[in-house]
């Protein structure tokens, strides 16, 4: 692969809502598309399968094609009832309904669904654990103990991998109860004790479970690192590789939540992120951030022994999937 191709696989890009969806694969090399609500609002089934089989047709290397499918609150495809006739429920509603059996039946129905359409990335299970009911990530999260938190991420990871859907599990190292990313900076101030007496309980489930990729938050955590969000801190990609021996797919949250672009801007955190030890980058501003990734790498910035590793890694989990020959 030429370097440009290697870089492109790096990216999970928002899917772009015009003509250029299709272009773009081979114009930057895309690892992937991540769909959200507005590709599915105004469809049917049977034409974002086609669109999908239009993008996967232009790729050189098969695409990864992801969604937010935890249900409850985000739904991006069953909140449309032209593809269920109600959305899938939060896994803490589910589970106070009918607990973890009625997740498992739930979790097969959902990826059915979502690999009918060629969805074959679900960016979920949620991980974290929330307390207080004020907090951004409580209806989100499951709601139980660290114990059957972990043991509802073990169940979906192998209900995942038996339709061939790659889990991610999220939101490393665990949101707990801080504040929302999408719109400002989130401080954690716990200690590693406490980390990893709870919130690294579940993470720990899913790793064994043998779960491809795990997103990580832009929290400051600082009994990791002080000075860089959880997202581009080496510090938290090594204890994630070495102490917790994850060798899967590192993926960002989206580069572009303001937690990130308010401290280093677009291109920036893009270069940040790979040179951090992330593999795959969620991104809104794939063009800028393609280019600037693509211009660290001709500089010597970034090194092309850490963007093969990265590259590897995007196509291993490709080909556990099943979507290479």
């Amino acid at each position: 692969m030429t370097i440009e191709e290697k870089v492109g696989q790096l990216f999970l890009a928002r899917c772009p809502t015009t003509a250029a969806a299709v272009t773009d694969v081979q114009t930057y090399h895309l690892g992937g598309y991540i769909l959200f609500g507005r590709d599915f609002k105004n469809s049917t089934p049977s034409k974002v399968t086609a669109t999908i089989a239009g993008y996967q047709s232009a790729a050189d290397v098969p695409l990864l094609i992801a969604v937010d499918e935890e249900g409850g609150t985000v739904t991006r495809v069953s909140y449309y009832s032209q593809y269920r006739k109600s959305k899938f429920l939060s896994p803490r509603d589910l589970y106070n309904q009918g607990g973890l059996n009625l997740i498992i039946k739930t979790e097969k129905e959902k990826c059915s669904l979502l690999t009918s359409l060629g969805i074959n990335v679900n960016m979920a299970p949620v991980c974290d654990i929330t307390t207080d009911s004020t907090s951004f990530m409580y209806k989100r999260s499951l709601g139980q103990s660290p114990a059957e938190t972990a043991r509802f991420i073990q169940s979906v990871v192998d209900v995942m991998a038996d339709y061939d859907v790659g889990g991610v599990l999220k939101h490393f190292p665990g949101y707990g109860n801080n504040t929302d990313t999408h719109v400002g900076i989130a401080v954690d101030n716990r200690t590693l004790d406490e980390l990893e007496a709870v919130d690294l309980v579940p993470f720990a489930a899913g790793i064994e479970a043998g779960c491809g990729a795990i997103l990580v938050s832009h929290t400051f955590v600082n009994c990791m690192d002080t000075t860089y969000p959880a997202s581009l801190s080496p510090a938290v990609h090594q204890y994630l590789r070495r102490e917790m021996g994850f060798d899967g797919v590192i993926v960002t949250d989206d580069l572009v939540m303001q937690a990130i672009t308010n401290l280093y801007g677009a291109g920036e955190s893009a270069v940040l992120a790979v040179l951090a030890g992330n593999d795959l980058l969620c991104s809104s501003e794939y063009k800028v951030q393609y280019k600037a990734v693509l211009n660290a790498v001709r500089s010597g910035r970034i090194s092309t022994t850490l963007l093969d590793n990265a590259a590897r890694r995007v196509l291993r989990w490709k080909q556990q999937l099943g979507l290479l020959g």
